[in-house]
């Protein structure tokens, strides 16, 4: 890399380091190589200049470090240390000049990918509004307190929107037609702390319009007599005081005025004397008098620094306490209009830009204007620097006519003469959106830009059209971690990353604690989809297999040092890539095992070579395991498992559901002999084993995996191999003793499945095409063989569903003492806990901190918890960490001999867990079966991860209880005459004295109403029988 270009390169990358904003753009401290400046990137290039042209400089760890605190003089030992291992990410051990710019040059590739990953607003498509403007729109205002929209055009018609953007009115401003033809509306702004609107009159005045008033559109006061016309204003209030505001407008000859208000909640002018309290009728105010001070509730600032040219823009900050104003002349092009401590005073500074500008904008929090330059650039300036702006934003092929912060997100908006809006990020400086607006063609044309910020709402105005872009909403939008498809995740246990491809041949690299993306190789097989991907033993090469038949092998600079070509015509599918200590084994498309063996890799393109053990599948492989130190397990589509050895490349036996064989060793076969019979031997071996071919993949095997934690298998004879695929099935091998230990369904009515496991083999995950992922405690599953096939499933910790799409890849992982399930679904990539943390996305706009997260497990909204989704024993979630690896199985004791038709469902036991909280731990108190007429209670085993039982010391002799050596003391039986008397109770006759009735209980004046309703019943029943005999 020359160095003018690196110099460039890094003037751009150190552009945020002046300005004092950590160039890596965290808001943290800034990492070593971002606070490097121009000049020491040079001297570092001295120190790796060669005394001779064909010489080149490498410097070790230790010697890079002692060098570059040399040359540079400041910087942490720590610093230059870190700085060196992220260059050599090869683990050569020393590094020279090339290196160090290709990692340069790579991280000014991530910054400006990760200030593009920032948030960019999505708009739907341009909507032209019907209005009824005849004229030019000179202004678009937004009126809080009744959330509606003001347009106004040229001839003087103001159109009132609602928030709906449904046309509600148009008025005249003035009822005088005749008024109306002599004269233009140049501007308007709302005076929202009192109610009004200031229109401003090419006949010199300015109108305020009463918007409360009963009549339509009353004028209430006029200040006329200026001595220019007003082309723009501005109006302020402060928010604590609504009293104080500001009223500044800008004159065609270069003149800026403020009227500074003190009591405007009471009256903005004085009204004159005869005028009656709560009159409507028009207030006139002649400037003149205005000056001179007659009025006492306001006062008047001015300057005309800007030497008769148009004021194109006026604005007031109270920030700032200044009023900004702007030209198209490139003398004076922006004026700072500094208000002194007397209030009644101006102190001027200004901007001298090359061409002059459009317009301005002003972001309080980043202090920065924002020019619109005629000469197509976009500008930014400290407001107390006038002498150079503190950035140029380049892109712009036509004149820029308006711009606008978008404060919320710290962007800007851009708008040029050729219709072309642009969005900027401030803190990188880039264009980060660019939409071509479709106006009519026109030379002459006035376009008024105006960003509602609040509602998502951007209007920009061709002459008399008004054009809308509303932004889509935010929350409707799933999070995407790529542009198109994922195929394929994998874990970096030693960068600690997790590496993502999809079918746009893009390979992403994210941090798995903080959910950052750091980078991001494009095309890396042009327009092929990458289908899988492989870490080397070491994890310092990636290898990505891609449908274009090759297999491309990386470091993590992203170069690529090798090509190993497949040698298929068209399109091949490359299901898995396994690289061993001599050969890197690829498999997917047919029957055979492709392989490469490392003696050719001294060469770009690889060529590959012949597998010596031949075909011996049926269908093409899917997949395939590796145990150390020579067992090789190949999957097939038709449900076959291979069993081969590496060192070797024989077959030595086949697994399958239904069946096994044995396969002969075919070494002494000479090779097309071997191709040629492999076919029909293994037919006849077959024999009768397999009546029917699987056609639809009901046994297709589509993961292996080596449970290489448990290392005593041949002596327990447990399983070591466990395969999933079609309809859902999970089965777990002995590769010993050659059989099927345990086969059980994990998801039903779903088709294939996929798995992954973790290192100590405790957990193993399965996910569906439904989008479902389960989590099953496997470490005390099959550890010995059983006379017949296991099909009792291992306990279920969990499922849940992360996205409703389907899962097309599993990875497991360990951090911190965690486990961590990263899955990957359409264009999104999940991480979750095993315990049943929240759900991490990797592109979400909040990063994470997994190791600061809570890992006691509570129940996750974010996903769809799996109620009786299938019949499978449930389990409440796992304690903790540290309780994640304990077993969770009841062991139910059944007697045999028992005939009843009753069925007994067998489930797991509930895990004692300690943060339950009471209510729920009565639900599972219920959760008790009882078994052949006595109850069998669940508990939890858990517990106790292992029990200690030795020789039981002998206990000193116990002497008789004195009840057994004298039992006639304690229980002989009393004589008759020696027992108390229990004394004779009267009978209840004998004690009663009266007998009980109503008139004993109740008292009298309750009876007696109850015996006059009684007899008004009574009478009243009389009287209708008398009625009715007469009416017969």
């Amino acid at each position: 890399m020359s160095e003018p270009k690196a110099g460039s390169l890094l003037e751009h990358m150190n552009s945020g380091r002046a300005d004092g904003v950590p160039a890596d753009g965290d808001g943290g401290q800034a990492s070593l190589e971002n606070q490097l400046s121009v000049a020491d990137f040079v001297n570092i290039q001295n120190a790796f200049e060669p005394t001779e042209p064909d010489q080149t400089i490498a410097m070790s760890r230790e010697e890079f470090v002692e060098r570059m605190k040399e040359i540079i003089g400041w910087g942490t030992q720590e610093d230059y240390q870190k700085l060196f291992d992220k260059v050599d990410v090869a683990r050569d051990g020393f590094i020279n000049w090339d290196k160090l710019t290709s990692f340069i040059l790579l991280a000014l590739y991530e910054k400006d990918e990760r200030a593009k990953a920032t948030v960019v607003p999505q708009w739907k498509a341009l909507e032209f509004l019907p209005v009824k403007h005849k004229d030019t729109i000179q202004k678009i205002i937004f009126l809080k307190s009744s959330n509606r929209y003001l347009t106004i055009s040229k001839e003087g018609f103001l159109g009132i929107w609602g928030d709906n953007l449904k046309l509600q009115e148009m008025l005249p401003v003035t009822s005088d037609a005749t008024k109306l033809k002599h004269l233009w509306v140049t501007s308007l702004v709302s005076l929202e702390n009192v109610n009004k609107i200031a229109v401003a009159f090419t006949s010199k005045e300015i109108c305020f319009y009463d918007l409360l008033s009963k009549e339509e559109f009353p004028c209430q006061y006029k200040l006329q007599g200026l001595k220019a016309t007003p082309i723009c204003m501005d109006y302020w209030y402060d928010p604590l005081d609504a009293n104080e505001s500001i009223l500044s407008f800008g004159d065609l000859t270069g003149k800026v005025y403020v009227i500074c208000f003190t009591s405007a909640l009471i009256s903005l002018f004085e009204r004159p004397a005869n005028a009656f309290e709560g009159e409507d009728s028009t207030v006139t105010i002649n400037w003149t008098e205005l000056l001179s001070g007659y009025h006492k509730c306001c006062y008047v600032l001015a300057h005309k620094h800007h030497c008769g040219d148009w004021v194109r823009q006026v604005f007031y900050n109270a920030s700032l306490d200044a009023i900004i104003s702007s030209t198209t002349s490139n003398s004076n092009s922006v004026v700072l209009a500094w208000r002194e401590k007397s209030k009644k005073h101006l102190q001027m500074t200004s901007f001298n830009i090359a061409q002059g500008i459009h317009a301005f904008d002003y972001h309080s929090r980043l202090n920065l204007i924002a020019t619109a330059g005629i000469n197509n650039q976009v500008c930014l300036w400290n407001p107390y620097v006038v002498s150079k702006p503190a950035a140029v934003l380049w892109g712009h092929s036509a004149s820029v006519i308006a711009v606008q912060f978008f404060a919320k997100r710290k962007q800007l908006f851009s708008f040029s003469k050729d219709k072309v809006l642009r969005l900027w990020d401030i803190q990188h400086q880039l264009s980060i959106q660019r939409i071509a607006c479709s106006f009519p063609k026109s030379q002459d044309f006035r376009c008024l830009f105006h960003f509602d910020e609040a509602h998502g709402r951007l209007f920009i105005s061709f002459n008399n059209q008004l054009g809308l872009l509303a932004m889509k909403s935010e929350a409707s939008t799933p999070v995407k971690s790529h542009e198109k498809a994922v195929t394929c995740v994998l874990y970096s246990s030693v960068l600690k990353q997790v590496i993502s491809s999809d079918i746009g041949s893009t390979v992403s690299f994210w941090m798995i604690d903080t959910g950052q993306k750091i980078k991001q190789f494009t095309g890396c097989h042009g327009n092929a989809e990458i289908s899988t991907m492989a870490l080397d033993a070491n994890e310092t090469r990636l290898l990505t297999g891609s449908t274009d038949g090759t297999v491309k092998i990386w470091d993590f600079n992203g170069y690529c040092h090798h090509t190993l070509n497949i040698g298929q015509d068209g399109a091949v599918d490359i299901s898995q890539i396994l690289v061993l200590k001599k050969t890197v084994l690829v498999t997917g498309w047919q029957r055979a095992i492709t392989v490469f063996r490392s003696q050719n890799f001294n060469q770009f393109s690889v060529q590959p070579e012949e597998w010596e053990g031949g075909v011996q599948h049926h269908d093409d492989i899917l997949c395939a395991a590796f145990s150390p130190p020579q067992t090789l397990a190949t999957g097939s589509y038709d449900g076959e498992i291979v069993l081969w050895n590496s060192s070797t490349e024989n077959a030595h036996h086949v697994l399958h559901p239904d069946y096994q064989r044995l396969l002969k060793s075919k070494s002494h076969e000479p090779p097309r002999a071997r191709r040629r019979s492999s076919s029909t031997t293994d037919q006849a071996a077959m024999g009768n084993c397999s009546s029917e071919i699987d056609t639809e993949g009901n046994n297709a095997v589509k993961r292996l995996f080596f449970l290489e934690a448990r290392k005593n298998t041949a002596v327990t004879e447990g399983a070591n191999l466990v395969s999933c695929g079609g309809r859902g099935y999970v089965r777990f091998w002995d590769t010993v003793k050659k059989q099927l230990l345990a086969e059980f369904l994990a998801h039903s009515g779903v088709g294939s499945i996929i798995m992954s496991t973790d290192k100590l083999n405790r957990y193993l995950v399965t996910g569906d095409q439904d989008g479902w992922l389960k989590i099953w405690n496997i470490e005390e599953y099959c550890l010995h063989s059983s006379k017949d096939k296991v099909t009792q499933p291992p306990p279920l910790i969990r499922s849940f569903r992360p996205r409703e799409d389907r899962i097309s890849c599993l990875e497991m992982c360990e951090l911190g003492g965690r486990s961590l399930i990263i899955s990957s679904s359409a264009d999104c990539i999940s991480v979750a806990d095993v315990c049943g943390s929240p759900i991490w996305i990797f592109g979400q706009v909040e990063h994470w901190q997994i190791e600061n997260s809570i890992s006691f497990p509570k129940r996750n909204f974010n996903m769809m918890e799996s109620g009786a989704q299938e019949e499978i024993p449930r389990t409440i979630p796992l304690l903790s960490k540290e309780e994640s690896c304990l077993d969770h199985r009841e062991h139910f004791v059944f007697d045999k001999t028992n005939t009843e038709d009753s069925t007994h469902e067998f489930k797991t036991s509930e895990d004692i867990n300690l943060g339950v909280k009471y209510k729920e731990r009565n639900i599972h108190k219920r959760r008790r079966h009882k078994l052949y007429n006595y109850e069998v209670f669940i508990k939890a085993t858990s517990a106790f991860r292992s029990l200690s039982i030795g020789a039981l010391e002998e206990l000193p002799e116990v002497s008789e209880p004195a009840f057994l050596r004298d039992p006639e003391k304690y229980f002989r039986e009393e004589p008759e005459e020696k027992r108390p008397q229990i004394p004779h109770l009267p009978s209840l006759s004998e004690t009663l004295k009266a007998v009980f009735d109503e008139k004993s209980l109740f008292p009298k004046e309750i009876l007696d109403r109850e015996r006059r309703t009684k007899q008004c019943q009574e009478t009243s029943n009389e009287v209708k029988i008398k009625r009715n005999k007469k009416q017969l």
